[in-house]
């Protein structure tokens, strides 16, 4: 009959120990996946942010593009999101109203401007837009691709901007809507379009566009992102991520990438 002698036990027991201990501290590491959504125009510089993060974090960001509208009828209807990024206020502002984001977490996190572009082949040069500007006359008999005034917030900025320069009017019925605002800058980068409404931080991603000219800050309400918690947002894996969106390392990303610093 086989006996085990106390030493013996003890050295067992420690082993088990050992054991189970390494077991614990590898469920506790686990990965997690945080789950983004995010206005298109933010698509570069949060996709380089997300892949330096990952570098030193277990943890693993997905990252989902799309209108701000589009993204927070979604958050709406229960996808599962932990962070929300808009391209303008009155998105953020719907949820917050339905208690879908954590308000205390919500922050403005940069800015952008508005652009009008054309085709890299496109004759048209550079030029101030000004009240009156013969918008219809560079169009021709092409479409102007902007997002879709009705719930994009390049295309409401767009549409803002074109009242304001009194064009609006005769060219309203020239407007391509597109879903989003890469969309738009993809009809002109292909030149299916001969002028685009966009984000000066699409215009400077895309080589086969230039732009033609710069929309006054003023003939439009300010292009802010606010960022927030959803109230389903995952913790710790969330709220790391979601610092880390805020800190000077993302703000120097975001810089690179033709953003505005708001602080």
């Amino acid at each position: 009959m086989n006996r085990y002698r106390p030493d013996k036990l003890r050295k067992l027991a420690v082993t088990l120990v050992v054991i189970f201990g390494t077991a614990l501290c590898a469920a506790q590491v686990q990965a997690q996946e945080v789950l983004v959504f995010a206005a298109s125009s933010l698509t570069d510089a949060l996709g380089a942010i997300a892949a330096k993060y990952e570098q030193g974090s277990h943890d693993h960001i997905v990252l989902s593009f799309a209108s701000s509208s589009a993204l927070a009828r979604q958050i709406e209807s229960g996808a599962p999101a932990d962070i929300y990024a808009s391209a303008d206020a009155n998105w953020m502002d719907y949820l917050e109203q339905q208690n879908l984001i954590r308000a205390r977490t919500r922050r403005d996190l940069v800015g952008n401007q508005l652009v009008l572009i054309a085709p890299q082949g496109s004759r048209l040069k550079p030029t101030r837009l000004t009240p009156g500007f013969p918008m219809s006359v560079w169009l021709g008999d092409g479409r102007l691709a902007m997002g879709n005034p009705e719930h994009v917030p390049a295309g409401i900025y767009g549409e803002q901007a074109l009242k304001f320069l009194r064009v609006w009017k005769s060219l309203r019925r020239d407007v391509a809507g597109a879903a989003d605002v890469r969309a738009a800058l993809a009809l002109v980068a292909l030149g299916e379009v001969p002028l685009g409404i966009v984000y000066r931080t699409d215009a400077l991603m895309e080589d086969a566009v230039k732009i033609i000219g710069t929309f006054p800050e003023r003939s439009h309400a300010p292009i802010v992102y606010p960022i927030a918690l959803t109230t389903q947002g995952k913790d710790p894996a969330a709220r790391a991520f979601f610092g880390y969106m805020t800190s000077a390392k993302s703000k120097a990303v975001f810089k690179r990438h033709g953003f505005k610093m708001l602080h």
